[in-house]
């Protein structure tokens, strides 16, 4: 087995992605990661290679069998083509916003989840929750990033509130213009580290991936005075290089704004990130107890000792019953995939 190149580890190498190697697949096929993703394309970058190739696989084994930004896969030497998509560390993933039954991946092979909200109407706790069960889920660490902290009369209250959501959740409240104050970002993004950008629009996710690229090649647009709210400027997943010199620094994938975000397949993110609510559902009498006018239900008793609060809890409920249906969807799409696989 090689050792892999400095090229490699620059852009997110690791010895999870050599242990999926063969001897054979090294000679045959170089390993690649996808920069970005567009119809029928994807941008790759390699060792002495940097260029876009076709985005098809010569045979797709599930809906989560084909690239998104940040895979690693191999691409045959003569061809170039990709031969297959390496085992993920990590994968985003959700139901398409227009069709519940479709799977939209975002993003693979994430190390750090910066979760972008700013001080101002934008600032939403359950959407907050909501990118925190993703990255639970999937075992990625999150930062919860504050912008626009210098336009707030009271910053502070966000980050009192933000970090109230969850025990030793790391939150970082920055001005995104000022380099100095992005700068303590930097201990999640050094060589070969990859950090995703999630936040709905008009919160300073573009402004910000200028600062920690040392560039403005990201177009910024105003805010709405009425709302908060702004209009998107990325409008592709794609990766960019962080800080500079010879070896420069890690990676980040900026992700268009996304103001739908469903949850499927998250039991387990639902569980760590409301583990309070749900340590208080075990001691509840009956196992399908549904926290309404049941006797002996430990949630409604947290609720009158003060010890949780009833919108967390909706918040919970919530959240835990569209897992189950988007899931059920899921299902039925992965047996959707084996029923065609079948007919071929």
């Amino acid at each position: 087995m090689e050792t892999p190149s400095s090229t490699l580890l620059q852009l997110g190498w690791k010895p999870f992605f050599s242990r999926q190697l063969s001897g054979e697949d090294w000679q045959q096929c170089q390993p690649v990661r996808v920069m970005s993703v567009h119809r029928g394309m994807v941008s790759v970058a390699g060792e002495a290679f940097d260029d876009s190739i076709p985005s098809s696989l010569s045979e797709s084994k599930g809906p989560e069998d084909r690239p998104t930004v940040g895979d690693w896969v191999l691409m045959d030497r003569e061809s170039r083509r990709i031969v297959r998509i390496l085992d993920r560390t990590s994968l985003f993933k959700r139901p398409a916003p227009s069709d519940d039954r479709r799977l939209q991946l975002i993003a693979a092979n994430v190390d750090t989840l910066f979760i972008v909200t700013s001080c101002n109407q934008d600032f939403n706790v359950a959407r907050i929750e909501r990118y925190l069960v993703l990255a639970r889920e999937v075992r990625v660490r999150p930062v919860v990033v504050l912008t626009k902290a210098d336009l707030a009369p009271e910053p502070e209250q966000f980050v009192e509130a933000a970090r109230a959501l969850q025990a030793e959740l790391q939150v970082e409240m920055i001005n995104g213009r000022d380099p100095a104050s992005v700068a303590p970002l930097a201990a999640w993004c050094g060589v070969g580290e990859t950090v995703a950008l999630v936040g709905s629009s008009g919160v300073g996710k573009s402004t910000l991936v200028n600062s920690l690229t040392g560039s403005d090649r990201i177009a910024t647009q105003a805010v709405r005075e009425s709302d908060g709210k702004g209009l998107h400027t990325t409008t592709v997943r794609e990766m960019h290089r962080l800080g500079s010199g010879a070896e420069g620094g890690g990676w980040l994938v900026d992700t268009p704004g996304i103001r739908e975000l469903s949850m499927s397949e998250v039991p387990v993110g639902v569980a760590e990130v409301f583990e309070d609510v749900t340590a208080r559902a075990l001691e509840c009498r009956f196992t399908n107890c549904g926290h309404a006018d049941e006797p002996g239900c430990a949630i409604r008793a947290a609720i009158a000792e003060g010890v949780l609060t009833p919108a967390r809890v909706e918040r919970w409920r919530k959240l835990a019953s569209e897992d189950v249906v988007n899931t059920g969807f899921a299902a039925v799409r992965r047996a959707r995939m084996a029923g065609t696989r079948k007919r071929r």
